[in-house]
């Protein structure tokens, strides 16, 4: 197999993980990401493009670029996003809700939007969002986020009716807790507004789970692999969670 993939946010955490494991399958490997410095250090044979996911004119010229360069697009992977404010709602601006909500759901839409005429094109392609379990239960003190990531399943659902009769697929994986820097950012932040330890949060967000655990970025990346495969064609309008089973959704000891 020799598809070509795009994985937003791609340089780094969850993202990179995805690549690494699509581009072991033995795939192409196109990723966008604002970090730079994380571009800088994709390996050999990857393509890398610094753009903003909720940046209009930036992701149509990614696509146009895509179009031209690869002449396709197989999978994509919608994985863009930011975690946002950590207060409760009546604490939360509307400029940090914005940018949230922006980065998160807009990014996605953008992605599907310019994605969809070029799979139309091909007959064929798979659309994987990164959602979270924040977008199934909701979440304290994160307002912005949950609403953004509810709002990707709801698109998702919706491009999975639009575009099944082109043969597109689209899915959403919904992780839980996974270990990394943005979820060590999330641990202080909630730690600091509960009044709580980073290890209280930390137990707290694991004993909330049947399986007593995080999750680490390469598990997500395996469904993502997954969903992108012909073993998953007939697997559309989904949502997925990769989360060791939630059962609190308010994490606390």
């Amino acid at each position: 197999m020799n598809d070509r993939v795009l994985i937003t946010a791609g340089a780094s955490g969850i993202g990179r993980a995805m690549a690494e494991a699509f581009a072991s399958a033995g795939h192409q490997i196109w990723v966008t990401d604002v970090d730079t410095v994380a571009l800088a250090t994709l390996p050999a044979g990857w393509r890398g493009t610094c753009v903003n996911a909720s940046d209009d004119a930036g992701v149509s010229a990614l696509f146009a670029e895509i179009r031209e360069t690869w002449g396709g697009l197989d999978a994509l992977c919608a994985n863009a996003g930011i975690a946002g404010p950590t207060a409760l709602v009546e604490d939360v601006t509307l400029d940090d809700w914005r940018a949230c909500v922006s980065v998160n759901l807009e990014g996605a839409f953008l992605a599907a939007k310019y994605a969809a005429p070029i799979m139309k094109a091909a007959g064929s392609g798979s659309m994987v969002f990164t959602s979270s379990t924040a977008g199934i239960y909701g979440y304290p003190n994160r307002a912005p986020y949950a609403a953004a990531k509810w709002a990707v399943i709801g698109l998702m659902k919706t491009l999975a009716m639009e575009l099944g009769p082109f043969g597109i697929r689209a899915n959403a994986i919904c992780p839980g807790a996974v270990e990394g820097p943005r979820m060590e950012g999330v641990l202080e932040r909630e730690a600091t507004a509960k009044g709580m330890t980073r290890d209280q949060v930390y137990a707290g967000y694991a004993s909330g789970t049947s399986m007593r655990s995080f999750v680490e970025a390469a598990d997500i990346a395996n469904m993502a692999v997954f969903l992108a495969s012909p073993a998953a064609r007939l697997v559309s309008g989904q949502v997925i969670a990769v989360d060791g089973h939630t059962e609190n959704p308010d994490p606390k000891v």
